[in-house]
């Protein structure tokens, strides 16, 4: 449910309502990608750690709490958006068009317990098959695609 009632009025006229995603991520020994997911609370269908903007934060601030909250990890976010994607969320009475924009999140630390571990699993997987475990196309696609030259370009570029 959207946290405010400024977006969920933008919501209830049609208009498209904006969230930010981390996509987890780490090169494992022999320099493949791996992409952490984890399940959602309702439904426990494989998803990215997802949210609403949060008020004084920026999008890649706000994707690296949700990697936080929602997967228990640390790193560092990739100052380039990996992309975005659309998805419906469903509300109590209709269902919203939300644009997420996804950060990858170079993961650092992962933590054994960390604040939504009672309510989600996490798993990493290669692009390939977390591409295959989400519903969402779009999302599905971006990560499908997502190449560890893609990656170390974008870190590269940051050094």
């Amino acid at each position: 449910m959207p946290k405010d009632k400024k977006t969920l009025r933008k919501a209830t006229k049609g208009e498209r309502i904006a969230q930010v995603a981390a996509i987890p991520f780490r090169l494992n020994g022999g320099g493949e990608l791996e992409v952490m997911l984890v399940t959602s609370r309702g439904t426990r269908r494989f998803i990215v750690p997802k949210g609403w903007p949060m008020k004084g934060k920026s999008a890649r601030q706000a994707a690296l709490i949700e990697a936080r909250e929602e997967a228990g990890v640390l790193g560092k976010a990739l100052k380039r958006p990996a992309g975005s994607y659309g998805y419906w969320k469903r509300l109590s009475t209709s269902f919203v068009h939300v644009e997420v924009t996804a950060y990858l999140i170079e993961v650092s630390e992962e933590f054994a317990s960390w604040q939504e571990a009672g309510a989600r699993q996490r798993a990493w997987l290669t692009p390939a098959d977390a591409a295959m475990l989400i519903d969402e196309p779009e999302l599905s696609t971006l990560i499908r695609n997502l190449t560890p030259g893609d990656v170390l370009q974008q870190i590269d570029a940051a050094a």
